[in-house]
């Protein structure tokens, strides 16, 4: 069977219409009653169009984590981890044993990305007015449903998921992406995550990018992100 579905390849038509695809799947996850002990949390830029979109199919708020990701010398596009605004970190020992990448490395890539993040934050969450720095919150009593627009090697999204189990310990975490491959989705599975919402995942040795099970994967400029932002402080 997979040697047949090898020959097609799914391709997802935008960011919105995940948005909408993700959104109508979680219906049957998160049902009508639990929904507005919901929150829905984006990672900038792509997942961001993709979680509010999600939100507003559920009627839930929605907030945005940044992580950003930690870069394997002299290759910009490989992931070697990530690191999230509240310094929560995560290394993929296995790629950094692989190509023997020093401490020094990534040290200095964990201090560089992380003051990006913080960067990102005031631009993105001026005035720390939106729902992230609400105290009265009870997040234990929370699910949380994570969206970022596509994991190839899962780093992000796993140190999402360590930085909101140690900040908020939610009593039920989702993730919801378009796209992953299988080898990234398993991994994520031994992150204790109780459902993943994926619209395709293709096997590991099918998969070079995210980008391929697009047919538009424009990059998202930091207005349509600020647009997004302002409609939902309006809420």
């Amino acid at each position: 069977m997979d040697g047949v579905i090898g020959k097609f390849q799914l391709k997802i038509k935008d960011r919105e219409s995940a948005g909408n695809i993700l959104g109508e799947a979680l219906k049957d996850v998160v049902k009508k009653e639990y929904r507005k002990d919901t929150l829905v949390f984006g990672i900038p830029r792509g997942g961001i169009i993709i979680a509010d979109i999600i939100a507003r199919k559920l009627s839930c708020r929605f907030d945005l984590l940044i992580s950003k990701r930690l870069r394997a010398p002299h290759n910009d596009e490989l992931a070697i981890g990530a690191v999230m605004e509240d310094g929560t970190t995560y290394l993929n020992e296995l790629v950094i044993r692989e190509l023997k990448i020093s401490s020094e490395y990534i040290k200095s890539e964990i201090l560089n990305q992380l003051e990006e993040t913080k960067r990102l934050a005031r631009i993105y969450k001026p005035g720390n007015k939106f729902f992230l720095e609400d105290s009265d919150i009870a997040w234990k009593n929370k699910t949380i449903i994570i969206v970022d627009d596509g994991a190839a090697t899962g780093s992000t999204i796993t140190a999402a998921i360590r930085s909101i189990r140690k900040t908020k310990n939610p009593e039920r975490l989702i993730i919801a992406i378009p796209v992953s491959p299988k080898g990234t989705i398993n991994l994520l599975k031994n992150e204790g995550i109780d459902h993943i919402e994926v619209i395709t995942s293709p096997q590991s040795r099918n998969f070079k990018s995210i980008e391929q099970y697009y047919q538009n994967f424009d990059q998202v400029t930091d207005n349509q992100v600020f647009d997004i932002i302002k409609g939902s402080l309006k809420k």
